[in-house]
């Protein structure tokens, strides 16, 4: 049945996408698994998976890990005001939508390109209160109001590194003014060995926000491997508990660092500021292999 299907043609499988967008050559590539499943690459590398039959579905280890963390923003069900840094194929913020209705949600993305196609191929439901905006990420975010903000997840990357001027304790400042008191703070980051990147971007998130955990595959913290981790920030105590309950069951088991353990981890790093600052490393030929 499936042969006879694929022959026909309203059951031929899906073709990929592609476009050029400001950030390279973007790709959608249809999940084979999933019927409206679909990949987003940017000059080959994987960026985002979206199902549209079913948003909840989380396919990447480090966005199935910050849905754990938007799961624990507040009680379930329970709408919040969520900033999304960086785009993508806004997976993230249709998580969100599905799981958490009625939320508010603001996209931030500089490349109004990809922004376009992302949206004509994998539209939004119009039901979704989901604003895009179409900028830089420190100058949107600095459009957030005071206090506005529940969550704020940090999920941007150009050319496969975030830039510098998100990675400085000037752009934590904007962070902090724009989360609610107990609001989340949650980041990507993406390294690899001796992972000083990493532990500068640990440092520098706490100079601002004191209350800090980590999540990455072990392999990665044990600077094996380049990878992603997530870094999560608050002013108030972290759900560690149950974040590590969630990341250890996950299909990509993941280690959760907090206190001593993660201290010990940051090892003395020193924060980066906006005259120090750098962009992350770049990731090595054959990490999306």
């Amino acid at each position: 049945m499936a042969k006879e299907r694929r022959r026909s043609g309203r059951g031929r499988a899906p073709e990929p996408v592609t476009a050029p967008v400001g950030g390279g050559h973007a790709e959608l590539v249809p999940d084979r698994d999933r019927p409206r499943g679909w990949t987003l690459l940017l000059d080959g590398a994987p960026q985002s998976h979206v199902d549209l039959d079913d948003p909840s579905y989380l396919d990447f280890a480090y966005q199935r890990r910050l849905g754990h963390i938007a799961d624990l923003a507040a009680p379930p069900g329970r709408p919040v005001h969520a900033v999304h840094l960086g785009g993508g194929a806004f997976t993230l913020a249709r998580y969100i939508a599905a799981t958490r209705p009625r939320s508010t949600q603001q996209v931030i993305e500089v490349d109004t390109e990809l922004i376009g196609f992302v949206r004509g191929a994998l539209p939004l439901d119009r039901g979704w209160r989901i604003r895009v905006r179409g900028e830089d990420a420190r100058a949107g975010l600095r459009k957030v109001p005071d206090g506005w903000a529940d969550l704020i997840i940090a999920d941007v990357f150009s050319g496969a590194r975030t830039p510098a001027h998100l990675g400085s304790t000037e752009f934590m400042g904007e962070v902090r003014r724009a989360l609610r008191p107990g609001g989340l703070y949650a980041a990507n980051i993406a390294d690899g060995p001796p992972l000083a990147y990493l532990r500068a971007q640990i440092a520098t998130v706490g100079t601002v926000l004191p209350e800090l955990c980590l999540t990455a595959d072990p392999a990665v913290l044990r600077g094996r491997r380049f990878g992603n981790a997530v870094l999560l920030a608050s002013d108030r105590a972290l759900p560690v508990a149950e974040l590590t309950r969630r990341s250890a069951s996950d299909p990509h088991p993941a280690r959760v660092e907090h206190g001593r353990p993660l201290a010990d981890f940051t090892g003395g790093a020193a924060p980066v500021t906006d005259a120090t600052a750098a962009a992350s490393p770049a990731p090595p030929p054959d990490a999306f292999r």
